[in-house]
Parts: C-alpha cells; structure tokens; sequence
C-alpha cells in the first residue's frame, strides 16, 4: 500500500509538473502571438492572462482582449476570453465568448454583437501549421445591433467548417432557426407582402476549395481564396417567400465567379421589390429584369414561381441572354 501511495505521489507531482509547465507555455504562446501582430501594425492587446482548470484542462482566460487590422479595417473586442482546451492536447481548443456585448468592426461600420452561450469549437491538426481539421460555431438567442437599431437576430444558430480527405477543401453548414431580419429589411417588404417576424429556414449547405488550407497563416499571412464552390443547397423561407438555389462555380484569382446557379423562388415579386429597395438592383434595371422574370415565370406556368439558371461569365450575371448586373467578387480580406 505505501508503495502504491508511493507511485501515485511521483505521479501526480509530474502531472502537476507538466500541467503548469503546458499552462506557462499556452500562456507564452497567446502572449508571443499578439506582440507578433502588434509588430505587424496591429491592435493587439488584453489587460491580463491567466490559466485555471487544473488538473484535467488549461483554460486560459484573456480579459479585455481587442484585435483590429488596419488593412481590412476588420476589429473585433469583448469583456474577456476563455480558450478551454484538454490538458494532454492544446489543440482541441473550445473558445467561450461572453454573453455581454461584443463590438465588431469592418472599416467605418462598427456592429454591438450579444449573445448567450456562444462557443466556438477548434480542432487542429498536430504540427507546426496548426492546420484546421474542423470548427464550429453555435450559440443561444443572439442579436446583432448598429447604430439605426436591430440588424439582425436569432433563437440560435450553427456554423460548422469541417475538413475533407483534401487539405484545400472543407464542408460548410449554415443554420440559423427563426432568423429575424432587421427593421430594414422589412421595411423593404411591400405593405402587400404580409410576412411573420422570423424565418421559417435559413440553411446552407456547401462545399469550397481554397487556394491553400486554413491553417496560421490565415491570421498571420492572408486568408486564403476561394477556388472552386459546389453550392449542394441554399435555402430561404420567409413567410410566403421561399428561395432555393444549387450550383457549381470557379473563381480566379481576382474574385472573379464562373459558373450556373439553379435559382427557384415562389413569390419573385416581393423579392425583386426587396432587392430594389436594398440597392441589390438599381432602379433603372428593375423594369426590363421585371419583365423578363414574368415571361419566364409564365413560361414555367406558375406566375408567382421562377425556376431558372443565372449563368456567372466575364465578371457578369446573365438570365440566358439577358445580362442582370455585375457578379459579386468572392475575396476574403
């Protein structure tokens, strides 16, 4: 028995050894990689550091940390932190954000982001990339405000990046129940669309390939590019308006998208009358891109339902051949 007391002693003295000696080196690592931002011209900083969950996990808790790119203008701050991860393997990361208000920036816009229980799962792989093996991000009621009010909301939402047997390649999911659109967006609605306050679905189902795997450099160097998108199913039901689409397309270098979109909407109309008042179609193109809807729709057989395919070619989207605008460029900054 002395024996056994003695070896579980010798044991636990090493554990506790390397326990804080992984905390003390978890510690140095956040501390080294936000003075390497900081030299990079970044806003990089926290008030203080420290380290609890003995024996059996590090987690490390920043207080007052704030980022900010000058060259994306992107920043975000919070109260604090927690980076929750098993003693035995940092790189099973669970990053837990508080339920006060978290402010998020992208160049002049600056967003008040609050939200209950919002967790951020991180898994990477073994090596010195730190490459993403998969993530996820979930969270309770959560809420998004600017300065002219709601933005946008939700009861919950689940956004999940999940690696393949290709390095360059990850799945995407998207799920957002009961979304709630901000008060602009509705007051783009025409009185004549009567519509509930929230979503029935908000889904997403995708599949990119980027330029290079997410890994450090992502923070460190550039993100990197979208290459190719296999959009298995894109979804939307609002009330009466329902939106689905599926494609696939390539991107190049630039942003630039090449590819088909199978779009199916029920009741375009509002829709369109949506996108005019957004600012996604100019005024100017709002008759003639009505018009062709409503000889497609009547072709279909069901005037209130499209059922078409944009084609994305030479920076433009065209509906056969009708050119509808300028394609949106597919850059990460």
């Amino acid at each position: 028995m002395i024996r056994l007391l003695k070896i579980l002693l010798v044991l636990g003295l090493v554990w506790s050894a390397y326990w804080y000696g992984a905390g003390y080196v978890l510690r140095q690592s956040v501390t080294a990689w936000f003075t390497a931002q900081t030299e990079r011209g970044w806003q990089a900083d926290y008030a203080d550091i420290s380290t609890s969950g003995y024996p059996t996990r590090h987690i490390t808790t920043l207080t007052n940390p704030a980022l900010a790119d000058p060259a994306t203008g992107a920043a975000w701050q919070a109260d604090w932190l927690n980076m929750d991860s098993p003693a035995i393997w940092p790189g099973q990361q669970t990053l837990v954000f508080p339920a006060t208000t978290q402010l998020l920036s992208y160049f002049d816009q600056t967003v008040a982001l609050r939200a209950e229980g919002i967790v951020a799962d991180l898994h990477l792989k073994p090596g010195r990339d730190l490459a993403v093996e998969w993530m996820a991000l979930t969270s309770g009621p959560w809420q998004v405000d600017d300065a002219t009010g709601e933005v946008l909301a939700a009861d919950a939402i689940v956004l999940s990046m999940q690696g393949t047997d290709q390095a360059e390649t990850y799945k995407f999911n998207v799920d957002a129940p009961q979304f709630v659109p901000g008060a602009a967006l509705r007051r783009w609605v025409r009185p004549s669309a009567a519509l509930p306050d929230s979503f029935d679905t908000l889904e997403l189902d995708m599949k990119v390939r980027f330029d290079r795997p997410w890994d450090r450099r992502a923070l460190e160097d550039r993100r990197p590019q979208p290459v190719e998108i296999d959009l298995k199913l894109a979804q939307a039901k609002w009330g009466a308006l329902a939106l689905l689409a599926a494609g696939q397309v390539t991107v190049d270098g630039r942003g630039v998208p090449t590819g088909e979109l199978s779009i199916k909407a029920e009741n375009w109309r509002d829709m369109l009358a949506i996108a005019q008042g957004s600012g996604a179609v100019p005024d100017y193109a709002i008759g003639p891109t009505e018009r062709i809807l409503n000889l497609l729709s009547n072709m279909s057989g069901n005037p209130e339902t499209l059922d078409v395919t944009l084609s994305l070619r030479d920076g433009m989207v065209t509906l056969g051949p009708f050119p509808l605008g300028p394609a949106p460029y597919l850059y990460l900054r």
